[in-house]
């Protein structure tokens, strides 16, 4: 709903589809999002079709928001998110679980500018577990959740989903209804949350079916 969410201060660290997503829904209700970028400027705007200067994915997924670009690794520039993050409601960051903490923008980092932050991370296999550190894209996922399986042809050469499942249904869905449900909670006094949103694991309320018959 437009303008419902007017006046809530996102800071979008998150790069490709699900976090971009994610901010892209929250802005269009109202929501002022700084997406936080490379100095270089984030990768999708240099995919091909271009729209201008920039990609049409990447105008797609990051219209309504503000850009600010950094290096995250200089500490004078790092410095200056300090008043962003002293007023931001949410954070919503897409790397390798460690690699915020690092830059000194983890959780834990944020929480003590902020004690009531919202702090979304996504990514393909939660924050702990084997599987945290290893790096995958869409097929990945829905491949390790078995819902790749589920598809028409063989073990071999099952058909590809013509959508990106994990990525928007597994990552910017469960975000985007987290996020909310965080903001209600803390608005009831029950302070800031760190959300983590596992891709692979989110995907499983698509195989309930599937799951039943086994």
């Amino acid at each position: 709903m437009s303008g419902a969410l007017e006046g809530l201060k996102v800071r979008d660290f998150s790069t490709l589809l699900p976090g971009p997503m994610a901010g892209l829904f929250l802005a269009d209700a109202g929501a002022e999002v700084i997406k936080i970028e490379r100095p270089q400027g984030e990768e999708m705007r240099h995919y091909l079709p271009r729209w201008g200067a920039d990609a049409v994915n990447f105008a797609m997924l990051n219209r309504g928001k503000k850009s600010l670009a950094l290096d995250l690794k200089d500490p004078a520039a790092r410095a200056l998110l300090d008043p962003l993050l002293r007023e931001a409601d949410v954070v919503i960051e897409q790397f390798r679980p460690g690699v915020m903490a690092r830059l000194g923008l983890g959780y834990a980092d944020v929480q003590k500018l902020n004690p009531d932050i919202v702090y979304c991370s996504i990514i393909g296999y939660g924050q702990t577990g084997p599987k945290a550190q290893r790096a995958g894209h869409d097929l990945n996922y829905i491949g390790d959740a078995g819902l790749l399986a589920l598809s028409h042809g063989t073990p071999q050469t099952p058909v590809l989903p013509p959508a990106l499942i994990a990525d928007i249904a597994g990552g910017t869905y469960p975000a985007l209804l987290n996020i909310l449900l965080a903001l209600r909670a803390r608005d009831a006094g029950k302070g800031g949350a760190h959300l983590d949103i596992a891709m692979a694991e989110t995907l499983f309320p698509f195989m309930y079916w599937a799951m039943g018959d086994g």
